[in-house]
Order: structure tokens, then sequence, then C-alpha cells
């Protein structure tokens, strides 16, 4: 399905403006497609710029009325969270448009290119996605790259939501998610796998599916640091595997790991690397790249090389700003992992963390409560403090078992600083009148386009406000 399978043909993607839709509307659009679509958020009049980035594409946006949907040719694409009762969905079904997922035509992208890169596991995918994609792209190789996050090394003014890359080269390179089983669609050549933990699935699943999915490749590259992708490893002939680790004997192992406030520098084969990225976990993302760039086919110094390029991924570990002394950063961590990886990494360096996270949904609340609740314990140093809004909601049905407010009582009961203050608006004023010089301010949650506005907002209200 190489550029030409793709002119003229029609595609209307329900939620255009998703972490995952809108890269790959951005790939349908480059490669001749005629693409449209909707968006609950364009309705409600939020992230404009994001729409008219998609406009300027020569992507035509629609009301989510059902209007768009007019011809049975085009293929409706949808995720699987929007519900059967949205009006384009009804359209669709009355047209008899023919259907698919956002994830199966992902797959059939990546399956149909000459040589699909799958990056997978709970945490990382993005950043590993985005260094594959910097390190080839620096190579000369003009990669084709979905990621679910913007890639600051390919974002510029008129460009600023590049989640996308669409390149004449013959790898497609992917993030590939589990939490919905779709990963079983894909088929790498070369597959990657960070790591495994619960995020939204039973870990005796996650094995299942990661270890099929590691299993189809010709090169699987696998951080052998975390016990679960180390067992997958094994079940694979040797020559099939490339190990990368930091604590454990690897055939890519990271030694001399030197931290920086928005930096971290390692050893890997006698040569120096220089990552401009912080945090431990980021250099064994590095080294996964490394790796699946390795089996393209680069040499060390082309890896090296690119990966030292990589500028990092919106919304991960995002510097936003400093005031007063103060800086803010904007972060998508959700999960206990992913939360406690930029916890460790800030407190590597002095100073107090005023926290501000923001649950990306009511149901993960219930999910991760007990591991949430001993990772905040656990990670929040004396002095931290945290604040729960209420979860993020974008309408539709949902049971409110468990709430920000039991979050915080169970944090609190355990010793830390934690407090619920419902509205988002009073939770970061609340942060900003208790942040003195030297203190970190952090922006966490997901699935919510508004929190770097928020946290860009902090720092003109530390600027206004000078200690």
């Amino acid at each position: 399905m190489h550029d030409g399978n793709l002119a003229g043909q029609r595609y209307f993607l329900v939620g255009i403006g998703g972490s995952g839709m809108m890269p790959l509307a951005m790939i349908l659009a480059g490669r001749g497609a005629i693409v449209a679509g909707s968006d609950r958020s364009l309705d409600q009049g939020r992230v404009p710029a994001k729409f008219d980035a998609l406009r300027a594409m020569g992507i035509a946006l629609h009301p989510q009325d059902g209007s768009g949907i007019a011809s049975p040719e085009q293929i409706v694409v949808a995720s699987a969270a929007v519900e059967a009762t949205v009006a384009d969905i009804i359209a669709a079904e009355r047209l008899g448009c023919p259907r698919l997922t956002r994830a199966a035509l992902n797959a059939r992208l990546f399956n149909a290119s000459r040589l699909p890169i799958g990056v997978a596991g709970t945490s990382g995918k993005s950043t590993v996605t985005g260094m594959i994609a910097t390190i080839l792209h620096t190579a000369g190789h003009d990669p084709t790259v979905m990621n679910g996050a913007v890639m600051k090394d390919f974002a510029s003014p008129d460009r600023p939501f590049a989640s996308a890359l669409v390149g004449a080269g013959d790898a497609y390179v992917s993030e590939v998610d589990e939490s919905d089983g779709s990963i079983a669609l894909y088929a790498p050549r070369i597959a990657v796998l960070n790591n495994v933990s619960l995020d939204h699935k039973s870990l005796e699943e996650l094995n299942r599916l990661f270890g099929e999915f590691i299993g189809k490749a010709a090169q699987a590259i696998v951080n052998v640091d975390n016990a679960d992708a180390a067992t997958l490893a094994l079940a694979l002939p040797r020559d099939r595997v490339t190990s990368v680790a930091i604590d454990r004997d690897a055939d890519l192992r990271a030694g001399d790991i030197a931290e920086e406030p928005f930096a971290a520098a390692f050893t890997l084969r006698g040569q120096r690397v220089r990552l401009s990225v912080p945090g431990r976990h980021n250099v064994a993302n590095a080294l996964a790249a490394i790796g699946a760039t390795l089996a393209v086919g680069l040499s060390l110094e082309q890896a090296i090389a690119g990966v030292e390029r990589f500028t990092g991924l919106r919304r991960r570990f995002d510097l936003v700003g400093e005031a007063a002394g103060v800086a803010v950063i904007d972060d998508f961590g959700h999960n206990p992992d992913k939360i406690a990886a930029t916890l460790d990494t800030l407190h590597a360096f002095p100073g107090r963390l005023l926290v501000l996270f923001q649950p990306h949904g009511y149901g993960p609340l219930k999910v991760m409560r007990r591991e949430l609740v001993a990772m905040f314990a656990d990670r929040l140093a004396p002095g931290d403090q945290l604040v729960l809004p209420d979860p993020v909601y974008q309408g539709g049905t949902v049971s409110r078992e468990v709430t920000s407010a039991d979050i915080v009582r169970d944090i609190a009961q355990a010793g830390a600083d934690a407090r619920h203050i419902p509205d988002r608006e009073a939770a970061a004023a609340h942060l900003v009148a208790a942040a003195r010089a030297g203190d970190r301010i952090v922006v966490m949650g997901a699935r919510d386009d508004t929190l770097p506005l928020l946290a860009a907002k902090m720092v003109e209200m530390l600027a206004a406000n000078p200690r």
C-alpha cells in the first residue's frame, strides 16, 4: 500500500483530533488519500490550532452531526472508544460505509510497508518511536512515522503538530498499543519491547500479547532489565534478539550514566553518548532505539549521532518555561510507572516538587487505585505537594466509583501531602501561590490537549507574581 494505492481513496476519521487519529490523518493525506473528519473538541471550540493545522493539509472538517458522511465510498475510521450512538456512526451504518478501527487502519499501512518497525511496551513507546524517527531521518532514510505524541525535532511554526512523518523511504515506524489488544494485528520486521507492566490488562494477558508480537519479528530488541520482557525474549532464537539493559548484562548495555536536570550521558561500547532528554528511563529508551536502527543496518556511529539530536516529545518531561526561579514541566504521566519515572528524574536534583495530577478518567482510577496510591506515597519527598483535580471528563456515560477525593484520602493516610481541589484552575492557582524559588511544578495527565495550555498559564502566573 505505497503512495499510489492510497491516491483518491476517501477516508472519514471520527475523532480526527485524537492523539492516535491525527498522525494517521497526516499519513493518509500525505499519501494522496482524500481525508475528512469530525471531532467533539472541534464542536466545543477546544484547541483550535490543532484543527487549523489539519485544514492546512487540505483536510475537510465537519461538525460531529453525521453531515460529513455522505457517500458509501467513504471508509469510516473511529477508535474503539467511539459510541454507536454518535451521529457520524449512525450515518455510516445507514449508508453502509466500510468501517475500520484506528488500529486496524494503522496496522494495514504498517504491514503493507517494506520495512515495518513496531515499538511496544507499557511505557516509553512514543519516546522510542521518536528517537528511531530522528536517527533514521538524520541518516537520510526518510521514514514514515506514526507517533502518538508531537516530535519536537520535526515540529515547526508552520507544522506545530508533528506527530507523524510521511517519508519516501522503506521504513514505517509505529508505536503499537496493547491496551485494546490491537497489537495482534501488526506484523513487524523489527520489533521493540520496552517493558511489561500493569496498565490496562492483566500481566498474563500482556505477556501473551507482547510475546506473540516479538515472535513475528526477524529481529526483536528487548529491554531485559524488565523481568517479564527478559522472560519473553528467552522464548526466541538467540540470533533474533538484541538485548538492551542498564543493570544487567546485554548486547547493548549503558555504563557510567551521568544525569543532568535536562540531559543524560552514558557509555556504550566504548563511545560516550549524550542525550538531550533526562532520566535513566530515557537511557533505556535510547538503547532500544539504537538497537532497532542497528537492525535496519545503520552503524553504531550513525545511531549515536542521530539519538544525540533527539530533543524530546511534547508533553514528555517538557520544560514549558521558568519564572520567579520556578520551572514548570508538562508531562504525560498517567500510570504508576510513568509518573514514578518522572518523579525519580526530578528527585535526582534538589528542589521541592509541586505536582498537579489530573487523572485521565474514572475507570483508570478504579483499576490503578492501589498502585497509584502506593507509588505516590513512596515517591513524594518531604516538602513535596500533590494536588488532584477531578478526572478529565469529555462526555459519554461513566461510572464514578473511585474519585480523586478517594485517591487523595488514601495518599494522605499514607503520610504524604496530598489534597483534592476539584476545579483544575483553582488547583493550578493553589500550586502557583505555594511555589518558591527552586521549586519545580509538574503538570501531569493524559487524554487532555488543554493541559499544556494550563502549564503555560502557570508560567505566566508565576511571572506576574514574583516570589
